[in-house]
This record gives C-alpha cells, sequence and structure tokens, in this order.
C-alpha cells in the first residue's frame, strides 16, 4: 500500500507500508527523484560561467576545469547527498532497522536491538520560524531504566509532514504495544 504525502518544504513524498507478519512491518518514504531539468540548469549556469572565464582568460583550462568540476560534484551528489527512500524495518522481537537508498544506488543501514528502544515519539522543533515535526526513536539508558541515553531522528532527509509521521507512528507503536504485552501474557 502506497501513500502519498507532502514533506516539510511541500514536497510529494510517497509512504509505502508493509505487513510482513503481526509483529513485523516495513514502512518506506520515498522522496521524488533527482529532476533532469534543474541538473541540466546548474550545468548549464557552470559551464556558462566557465565560457565566460575562457573568453577573458583565453585559458583551455578553465573550461576543463569547469567539466571535472561538475563531474565529481554531481558524483559527490549523487553518492553521499541525495537521498532517494529512507526505510524502517519494525521487527518485534529483534529490533529496528533504519536504512538510507542514495541516488547512486548505495544504501547505509543502521540496526538497533529491541532491547535498547524505550519508544518511539512525534517530537516538534523549530526551524526557521517553524514549527516542524520528526519521529524519533528513544533509546533506554543502561543505568538508569527510567532515562534516556540518546535519540535516534528518523526520515532526515525526507522530512514528512505530521499527517504521514503519525501513520508511521501508529504501526510502530502497535509493534512496542505487543513487544510490551507479550512477556506479561507468559
Amino acid at each position: 500500500e502506497e501513500r502519498r504525502y507532502r514533506s516539510a518544504s511541500g514536497e510529494p513524498i510517497a509512504l509505502r507500508a508493509l505487513q510482513h507478519s503481526a509483529s513485523c512491518r516495513e514502512l518506506a518514504v520515498r522522496c521524488p527523484r533527482l529532476q533532469l531539468r534543474s541538473l541540466s540548469a546548474v550545468t548549464s549556469a557552470v559551464w556558462l560561467a566557465a565560457y565566460g572565464l575562457f573568453v577573458l582568460s583565453q585559458n583551455s583550462m578553465v573550461l576543463s576545469a569547469a567539466i571535472f568540476i561538475t563531474l565529481i560534484g554531481l558524483i559527490i551528489y549523487l553518492h553521499f547527498v541525495k537521498i532517494d527512500q529512507e526505510s524502517l524495518l519494525v521487527i518485534g522481537s529483534l529490533g529496528i532497522q533504519v536504512t538510507s537508498s542514495y541516488a547512486s544506488g548505495k544504501e547505509s543501514t543502521t540496526f538497533i536491538e529491541m532491547g535498547r528502544v524505550k519508544d518511539v515519539v512525534i517530537n516538534e522543533a523549530i526551524h526557521m520560524q517553524k514549527v516542524i515535526y520528526y519521529l524519533c526513536i528513544l533509546l533506554q539508558d543502561p543505568g538508569d531504566p527510567q532515562g534516556v541515553s540518546e535519540i535516534v531522528p528518523l526520515f532526515q532527509s525526507s522530512k514528512p509532514r505530521l499527517d504521514c509521521l503519525i501513520e508511521v507512528y501508529k504501526s510502530c507503536q502497535e509493534i512496542l504495544v505487543q513487544r510490551k504485552t507479550a512477556p506479561q501474557s507468559n
């Protein structure tokens, strides 16, 4: 099931929810793909500026450097910056896996054991005179069972709005509640 939402900046995003079992769900937020129009505009601007410098300096190295810098910049952007999808795999008996898929195909994955998870909450922050909401995992402090040792923010690249975050939150809470009530019934 895939639903359409908007990010905090108003860009369209999509939430795909897959239920693998009663205690295993995968939630993926897909960001808009890189637009050829914006890529062409940036490349053209850099190359026109380089051509202007070439005309003034009559040095062909300026054009070569512009091409080289554009290509290296694009590779760095696609491999380290532009995230196409962020996913959250919640397995009640094991833990939570957070994966970011970059435009180049590279993936970055973090796994958090369920024993370390205290809760999943929606938090709010003030950013540029706006209140934005974000989902985060609270990690339990090993020294203090009531304390929180770390906060792990989720969906940092896509920045979904509150309506999308509520869907993800409810899904995560269903599994966390099952996990908390399961030991009591045995």
